[in-house]
């Protein structure tokens, strides 16, 4: 099995095992896509396996930097206003830089080159994105209310997306940077 393409964090058969539709179905592959994008925009990171990856941020006088993605799989570069360092611990299933001389100086422009994420994706996380698929696909946007008078219309499709506590409990699971929470 050669995986999902690489915007899908789920393999279109098995989506479609649940709808019968076929997997070069538009509409199937379409709620598979909106569902890859929504867990991966919970989860602030790709998932899928990233090379090369260019990530800018400012130093801010601590000696951590959270970058965007992990696990790490190796940093090729670092820098620290365009000259390279490497006085640096890699910490890679949380995504950190750890600089072990010192500081990221303060307001500091620090480049990192670094691949990243997982190379084959997870079973809960393809599991709750089939899920999650399954109800994008079958939400019909029609009226559930009409109002006369100021003539409101009230649509059903907004309350029939919802997340299931397992997705929850898998966002939460492969979240990074939570401390913010944003």
């Amino acid at each position: 099995m050669a995986g999902p393409e690489p915007l899908l964090l789920a393999e279109p058969a098995e989506l479609d095992k649940f709808l019968k539709v076929g997997v070069d179905d538009p509409q199937l592959l379409a709620a598979l896509t909106a569902s890859s994008s929504r867990f991966r925009g919970q989860v602030r990171h790709p998932v899928t396996r990233v090379t090369g990856d260019v990530e800018q941020h400012d130093g801010d006088g601590t000696n951590v930097l959270h970058l965007r993605a992990a696990p790490i799989i190796t940093v090729t570069l670092v820098e620290v206003d365009g000259v390279a360092v490497t006085d640096y611990k890699v910490l890679r299933r949380s995504g950190v830089l750890k600089r072990t001389a010192g500081c990221w100086p303060a307001d500091a422009a620090i480049d990192v080159t670094y691949d990243h994420g997982l190379a084959v994706v997870p079973a809960d996380i393809a599991e709750v994105v089939v899920d999650q698929a399954r109800v994008i696909y079958r939400v019909d946007p029609a009226i559930a209310q009409v109002s006369t008078g100021s003539d409101s219309v009230t649509f059903a499709a907004t309350a029939a997306v919802g997340v299931t506590s397992q997705w929850s409990e898998v966002v939460a699971a492969y979240r990074l940077n939570r401390g913010d929470g944003s």
